[in-house]
């Protein structure tokens, strides 16, 4: 049976300064008040969850961003004996969100037509693996075989978009990192959800955003992305890019952009309210 530790304190302050977007500190190393004044009141309560129900449900995604747990869950060591296919479809599935830039929580979102072939990729019998490469290649011009184009092969590199004021992002803000399927073959069979034709003749994400041209979900749908404001919401603009991933020092994966920018797998803050705690 497991059993839930739970602590709730309930303060009051008095007269503390609280600065902008910044933590009250617990704890005060000089009184602002004599001793004798009261300046905070601590009520502490240890209740087994196992006694009156649970109160806290167990959290089961640290294997999604954990790289120590990720490579116990997918397998240990380099991208060749990693599932990373099977770690994107869960990544998606659970909704997970993506650190960029030191707090930009964006949530990674896999195309339709991506997913399903993730799931082939990431059945044992493929032999066509996904790749992530290593730290010495932090940037995407780091790369073999490298070239400044539009162009992707599903496995190494892939086709993006940054979208912003999306309706009810994971994250809170707002964000999304989308993934979507290149078309390889040349057969018509394209991604509904990928890049336009419009989008892969103007590309140029090697170079800095200033200048490049974002999309709105009206341009989108006229180039043939037909159900972005469905799927984002209509206020939704983005920015195409080409991704590719690659570890840290540390083992954390990223995902990069050509540009530079990258984000690494983190589940947002937890947000907790007075009473937070004694709901089911």
């Amino acid at each position: 049976m497991i059993r839930y530790l739970c602590l709730f304190s309930l303060c009051v302050f008095h007269d503390l300064p609280v600065n902008g977007f910044s933590a009250v500190s617990l704890a005060q190393s000089t009184p602002s008040h004599p001793a004798s004044s009261f300046s905070s009141s601590v009520v502490e309560m240890a209740v087994d969850a196992a006694a009156v129900g649970e109160m806290v449900e167990e959290d089961h995604s640290d294997h999604l961003y954990s790289p120590t747990k990720r490579n116990d869950h997918y397998g240990k060591g380099s991208s060749s004996d990693l599932n990373v296919a099977q770690y994107l479809i869960d990544l998606h599935d659970a909704k997970a969100t993506l650190n960029f830039c030191g707090g930009m929580m964006f949530q990674l979102v896999l195309s339709d037509r991506l997913k399903n072939y993730l799931v082939e990729v990431a059945d044992e019998t493929s032999t066509q693996q996904l790749e992530i490469f290593s730290a010495s290649q932090a940037r995407m011009f780091q790369i073999a075989d490298y070239e400044k184009s539009a162009n992707v092969d599903n496995i190494k590199t892939f086709h993006g978009r940054e979208i912003r004021k999306v309706t009810d992002a994971a994250g809170g803000m707002g964000m999304v990192l989308q993934l979507s399927l290149a078309d390889l073959n040349g057969d018509g069979e394209n991604d509904p959800e990928g890049w336009t034709a419009e989008e892969i003749s103007d590309y140029d994400g090697w170079g800095s955003d200033v200048g490049r041209t974002w999309r709105t979900g009206e341009r989108l749908e006229k180039e043939g992305f037909q159900t972005y404001r469905e799927q984002f919401g209509k206020d939704a603009f983005g920015l195409h890019h080409r991704f590719y991933l690659h570890f840290d020092s540390g083992n954390q994966m990223w995902f990069s952009a050509e540009d530079g920018c990258e984000g690494t797998p983190a589940a947002p803050a937890k947000k907790w309210g007075w009473l937070d705690a004694f709901k089911n």
